[in-house]
């Protein structure tokens, strides 16, 4: 409860320190990325990490892979992971606890995917470093480091939840599941439909501004490719675990889609933290229950892919 108490004093602290105004977003990302290392337990040890880049004729992305104790040797499962952030900021480093609690969990490897980010890289910059991933991996790119291509899922937090919606949706026949953590759904409307108190600060007004000018550009905002909730067929889309939250701005979309998808015929395992606000899973030392909530990902993943 203290050290709870003590995160949100400093969060509140360090949006003090700028107005919320859409200009400074980057601020609030980089003030989110400073408590994200002061407020985070390290994960678990693993086997094997590799880091290394995914060659392309385009853009090499960086990827770390977590291989934990009780993978199997070659050919196992397969865990695409995207990383939140806004499209503007995290890496690597700040998702490894995450990505090793959900490899341990559920004995899978993990491979980590550092995109390109906004606003040097806008896009379709960061969702072509993603999709490039994907396609290496089901291509058989990554047998060497014993990733199987026939049991592959795809998912990631926030933004990563966006790009791996939209993923899943055009790769619904090579895909057996996907994991969106209080994912970020559409960009088109930045305000919640039905505001709560939880919406007081405007977080998700500021950010969602910042994202609409520095990422999106000119693109159609309606496109699923940058607003998955908008895509009209969802039939055969891989089975879903969705997290949202409470205190969460983006709590309605997250919702609403796992709504699209049960009413398209989709499974879906939805997990709603009432308490928990958005980034949730990156602050352990504050909230304690980030360490179980990968529990129930590595759990849903193992069953999943066992019949994708």
């Amino acid at each position: 409860m203290t050290t709870s108490r003590n995160f949100a004093e400093e969060f509140r602290a360090q949006f003090e320190k700028i107005k919320p105004r859409p200009e400074h977003a980057s601020v609030v990302h980089s003030k989110i990325r400073t408590l994200t290392r002061k407020f985070d337990v390290p994960g678990p040890e693993m086997r094997d990490v590799h880091d290394f880049d995914i060659t392309h004729t385009a853009h090499p992305v960086p990827v770390r892979l977590y291989v934990p104790n009780a993978a199997a040797k070659s050919n196992g499962a397969s865990f695409i992971y995207l990383h939140g952030g806004g499209f503007t900021t995290c890496d690597l480093d700040s998702h490894d606890a995450l990505c090793r609690r959900i490899a341990n969990s559920g004995n899978i490897r993990v491979l980590s995917v550092e995109y390109r980010l906004a606003p040097q890289y806008p896009f379709p910059a960061g969702p072509d470093d993603c999709e490039n991933v994907l396609k290496w991996v089901l291509a058989d790119g990554g047998k060497p480091y014993g990733l199987g291509s026939s049991c592959v899922a795809v998912g990631g937090d926030s933004a990563g939840g966006n790009m791996s919606a939209y993923l899943a949706q055009k790769y619904r026949d090579y895909l057996g599941a996907q994991v969106l953590l209080y994912p970020l759904m559409q960009i088109a409307d930045i305000k919640p439909a039905v505001p709560g108190p939880q919406d007081a600060l405007q977080l998700g007004v500021v950010a969602l501004s910042f994202i609409r000018k520095h990422y999106v550009g000119d693109a159609d905002v309606h496109s699923p490719r940058i607003s998955p909730l908008f895509e009209k067929n969802l039939k055969g889309l891989p089975s879903a675990y969705i997290l949202t939250c409470g205190l969460d701005p983006l709590r309605i979309e997250g919702k609403l889609y796992r709504d699209h998808l049960l009413a398209s015929g989709v499974k879906v395992t939805h997990r709603h933290e009432k308490a928990m606000p958005h980034g949730y899973l990156n602050f352990a030392r504050a909230f304690p229950v980030a360490k179980k909530l990968p529990l129930d990902v590595g759990d849903f993943l193992s069953q999943t892919l066992k019949h994708p």
